[in-house]
Parts: C-alpha cells; structure tokens; sequence
C-alpha cells in the first residue's frame, strides 16, 4: 500500500530527528571518573610542635614530607607553631590536615578534637617512648623539697608531659602545695632544649625535660652527662605520633598510615628514616594514650576543659 505524501513527510522527518538525537548522544564525552580524595586537596597541613629550634624541627622533617607528598600525591606543607598548646588551637583556625603531636598534646587532641592516630616512630634504639625527667646541676646539693625553696623551675609549656604534668606530679609528691610560693621563679622556656641548657647554663636552678631530647644533645654536649644530675623520671609515654584530622577521608587516612609503616621497605623511606632518627613507624592508637590520661587524672587536670596560657 503506498503512503500519502502528507504521512510519508511526517516518516521522513521523524527519522530525520530520531538521527539527530542518537548522534548527540554519542557525540557527548563518557562523565569523568570522581576526583581522588588526595587530588582534591591544595594542599595538606602538617603541623610541628616546637620540640627542637624551628630551623632544627624544618630541617628534620623536610625529607619526611616531601616523601609522603610523592607517595600520596598530596602537597604536604609543614606549619611550625611557636607553642605547644598552638597545635589544638590550629586544627580549628589554621585548618591543620594532621600533626605530630606530643603525648600531651595529644592526650588533649583526643579528648577536644577527636583526632585519629596514626604512627608513631620506633627510634634508632628501639624504643617507641619517652619518659620525662627533673634535673638539676651536680654542684647545687638540691636534693629535696627543702632544698628547693627559693629557687628557680624552668618548665617547657603547660601543654608537655615532660615539661609540665610530670613536674607538677612531683611536686605533689614532695608535699609541694604552692609551687608558685615555694620557688622565687618559675618560667616556661618553650622547648625541652632551652630547658636543659638554662639549667646547664645557670639559668634556672631546676629543671624539666623529655629524656630523648636531652640524651640526643648529651651525645654531642658532654656537659650535660657530667653536670646535670636526674632527679626524677616520669612514666612511659608515647613518642610524637602522626595523627590526623577526624573527618578526613577513610582512604587517604589509610594510605597516610601505610606509607609510613611500609617505609623501610624502600631505600629511599630507610635513608629518611634514618635522619629522622628511626628505624621505622610502628601503628599508634588512642589506647597508647592511656598513661597520659591517668596521669592528668592524678593531678585532677581535665583535659576536656583544659585552656591554658604560658605566664
């Protein structure tokens, strides 16, 4: 049967646009796979507590982030902070991706801002810890509270165990009540080096530091093994540990954590390693934490609510 002119036009322009249609759509590009939750980021901000001298802590951990930038594909860009308590306060205002922080700092990071830790390193000789440490000069005779009285405390800051908690522990110990009255000064140096050499240097009377900071500068000053004398040591705590932001990406939080476990496989990760000061990173976890916790208990310190200010 033979179609009319007026339907065989309609057939013909209908097919016609039908074409038209199929060929848009198969001229369109196939939608572009996701971003990568690392390509997302500009860049990722490493905070640094100020352990060693800010020339000392950059050149120590340059390698480590220009390492994890190659091996995750992120832009690592280290912040110094010029005090301890600095680290908490720029997770919110500086927008800190992760830092290493402190056992205190940490404690505290845990507790206010949920931070997930990652690694921490085992050091070159084999420990994954620290302890801190009251130290005076041999040649004072201070050996008790009494001894004390009237002298000068140097602290580090009022956010380290080493240079803070563990001396206040200890003066609960020796039936201290108000150490601001029992000493003539009390002062925070800012790092656990400044510490160690105001008391060297006669500075301070008295002081308080982490132990592998002060044996790392007796290696080369051996002063401080013949003239400082340790008066007290506090309890095992976990060594400066990677430890991240808590909404950051699971995957990116997971690789984070790999390349720093898996980097004494390669070379390049145990030439690093090995300026850094470590054999490897070893897993960290909130419970490593727990002797911070307890101790802050002790002193009845709630690290929840705890604002400090170093004056």
């Amino acid at each position: 049967m033979r179609l009319k002119p007026f339907k065989f036009t309609i057939l013909i322009i209908t097919s016609i646009l039908l074409l038209a249609i199929m060929n848009s759509c198969s001229d369109q590009q196939d939608p572009l796979p996701p971003e990568s939750p690392a390509a997302a980021l500009e860049k990722f901000y490493l905070g640094l507590i100020p352990e060693q001298d800010m020339f000392s802590q950059k050149a120590r951990h340059e390698p480590l982030a220009r390492y994890i930038s190659e091996k995750a594909g992120i832009d690592v860009e280290l912040k110094m902070l010029s005090r301890y308590g600095n680290i908490v306060e720029n997770f919110t205002s500086s927008k800190l991706d992760a830092a290493f922080f402190g056992s205190f700092t940490g404690a505290m990071a845990i507790k206010k801002l949920e931070v997930e830790p990652l690694a921490r390193p085992l050091w070159l000789d084999n420990t994954s810890t620290y302890y801190g440490m009251v130290f005076v000069r041999k040649d004072s005779s201070i050996k008790d509270a009494n001894d004390m009285k009237g002298k000068t405390f140097v602290f580090v800051d009022r956010a380290t165990t080493a240079g803070w908690l563990l001396p206040l522990n200890y003066f609960v110990e020796l039936g201290i009540g108000d150490f601001q009255s029992w000493f003539s000064e009390t002062y925070f140096a800012g790092t656990h080096e400044d510490a160690i050499y105001d008391v060297l240097d006669r500075k301070a009377d008295i002081g308080a530091a982490k132990n592998t900071v002060y044996f790392r500068l007796a290696s080369k000053d051996v002063r401080i093994l013949n003239e400082l004398q340790i008066l007290t040591t506090s309890p095992q705590v976990p060594a400066n540990a990677l430890a991240v932001r808590k909404d950051l990406d699971s995957s990116l939080k997971i690789k984070l954590q790999n390349i720093l476990l898996q980097m004494d496989h390669d070379k390049q990760g145990r030439d690093i390693l090995l300026n850094f000061g470590a054999q490897k990173f070893i897993t960290t976890t909130i419970n490593d934490y727990e002797p911070v916790f307890t101790y802050a208990e002790k002193i009845r310190l709630d690290l929840t609510k705890y604002n400090y200010s170093n004056d």
